[in-house]
């Protein structure tokens, strides 16, 4: 399976409780739901058509408990995201993690990278990565995540947690999709080609 990472950011790259003012308020942070103004149709649209290309779920311990507290509740059969989130399996990246008793949901909590990896040698379409900005950086730092889907708001918030802060592993991607809302937000799909380039513009 390819692994993707599918980001909702800000555009100074926060991805900090993008869906509810009480999401996530870690460290002091009081600007979640900061999403919820850019969110319509297209967007909705864009998101169906991603679930519709999982096989399967890695998530990082904090975005399961949210997810776990709220998709179960969903039972409408039309509803792409809820039918996947509660049917395919679920991974949980975590070492706290007490229990996972949500349908189908597995906890990793060894060696994460070394456990990832096992996990894309398996048959199927996408082992798909929501939220979870720890787990992404780490697995970005270790050359797993083969797609970003960057979803940006068109917003600066100034503090909250950042996705790709400094210290991550230099790493080049290819654009192969770009698309914008009537709302503003833009969407980029970039696939991991390598490390990067380096050259010297000549002036003439």
């Amino acid at each position: 399976m390819r692994l993707t990472a599918q980001m909702f950011l800000t555009l100074d790259g926060v991805y900090q409780g993008p869906g509810a003012p009480e999401e996530d308020g870690s460290g002091g942070f009081t600007q979640g739901g900061w999403l919820v103004p850019f969110f319509e149709g297209e967007l909705g649209t864009f998101i169906d058509s991603v679930f519709g290309e999982v096989d399967a779920f890695l998530l990082g311990r904090n975005t399961y408990e949210i997810f776990a507290a709220s998709w179960p509740n969903s039972t409408d059969p039309n509803d792409v995201v809820a039918a996947k989130l509660n049917t395919l399996p679920k991974y949980v990246a975590s070492a706290s993690l007490p229990s996972a008793d949500w349908h189908n949901s597995q906890i990793l909590s060894g060696d994460v990278v070394a456990a990832v990896t096992e996990l894309k040698k398996q048959p199927g379409r996408e082992l798909q990565l929501h939220g979870s900005g720890a787990l992404v950086q780490s697995l970005l730092d270790a050359g797993l995540v083969d797609t970003l889907r960057l979803i940006v708001a068109p917003v600066v918030l100034g503090n909250g947690r950042r996705l790709l802060a400094e210290g991550r592993t230099p790493t080049r991607f290819a654009l192969t999709e770009v698309r914008s809302t009537p709302t503003g937000v833009t969407i980029q799909v970039l696939d991991r080609v390598g490390e990067p380039e380096y050259g010297t513009i000549e002036v003439e």
